[in-house]
């Protein structure tokens, strides 16, 4: 078996590892071909990588414009802790924006420590933000073309 073959991880893995983490790399194509990326939390819709963003921001222009994008989601410090997911696929528009929203700000104040989330804010209070800044957003959510995983732990 080829390394390459011996790090990737199952699909179980790669979707355990999309539900679990919070923030992802997207990049879009700028208008001159060069990548654009930025930081996002995301959340999920029905299993697909959902995210939102400001209707007037560069990676929604990008996206009107083709919307190819790619998704970098990783964790480690060390080389043998590396593992990521790296999903290709295309943003397509989506209607439920609070959904999305209310999805992506619960995901954004939950607690990260390990092993266990904790909750962040309440509902009743999120959505009073959500409903607010969500008048100026617009949603997407990725569908997959391709999925490159890694997990060098597999390497010890």
């Amino acid at each position: 078996m080829n390394q390459r073959a011996r790090i990737a991880m199952s699909d179980e893995q790669v979707t355990a590892m999309i539900e679990e983490s919070r923030k992802l790399q997207l990049a879009t194509i700028n208008p001159d071909g060069t990548p654009h990326l930025v930081t996002m939390f995301y959340g999920l819709s029905e299993g697909r990588i959902a995210f939102w963003t400001y209707g007037k921001a560069q990676k929604t222009r990008n996206i009107a414009r083709d919307p190819r994008v790619t998704c970098l989601i990783e964790a480690g410090d060390d080389y043998n802790e590396l593992r990521g997911v790296l999903l290709y696929g295309v943003a397509k528009p989506a209607e439920n924006i609070l959904e999305i929203g209310m999805d992506v700000a619960r995901r954004m104040t939950q607690s990260s420590i390990p092993p266990h989330r904790t909750p962040g804010v309440p509902d009743e209070l999120l959505r009073e933000y959500v409903e607010h800044t969500g008048r100026k957003r617009v949603a997407f959510v990725v569908e997959r073309t391709k999925v490159v995983s890694w997990d060098h732990r597999r390497l010890t």
